[in-house]
């Protein structure tokens, strides 16, 4: 058996990690750093992504809050016009107890 095959055929050569030398302390160190550093900037996006969430939001509620005045708005100037509509008829007489107008002219036709 030649000395390679000694190193290769070691009892415990498999069943030892390398301990690193004296750079396994601040390989740790710079481990534990990193984790760290990670972390806060995953802390800090979550934060951001929660303020944009919120004032998205808010935008929305504003946007539903003006869209209900537009539609009451537009609710009220539809009874408006259908009481000016009334105005159209420019002479009305009882008739046997029945209302005949004079004059009038349905729009649209």
């Amino acid at each position: 058996m030649t000395q390679p095959d000694r190193l290769i055929f070691a009892t415990n050569a498999g069943t030892r990690r390398p301990t690193g030398g004296l750079l396994a302390p601040i390989m740790w160190i710079a481990g534990v750093i990193a984790t760290l550093v990670a972390m806060t900037v995953g802390a800090i996006l979550a934060v951001f992504t929660a303020a944009a969430v919120a004032v998205i939001a808010v935008f929305a509620a504003v946007l539903v809050f003006f869209a209900g005045f537009a539609l009451r708005a537009r609710r009220a100037m539809t009874r408006r016009n259908r009481r000016a509509g009334d105005e159209d008829v420019i002479e009305a007489r009882k008739v046997d107890g029945a209302w005949v107008t004079y004059g009038w002219e349905r729009t649209g036709r």
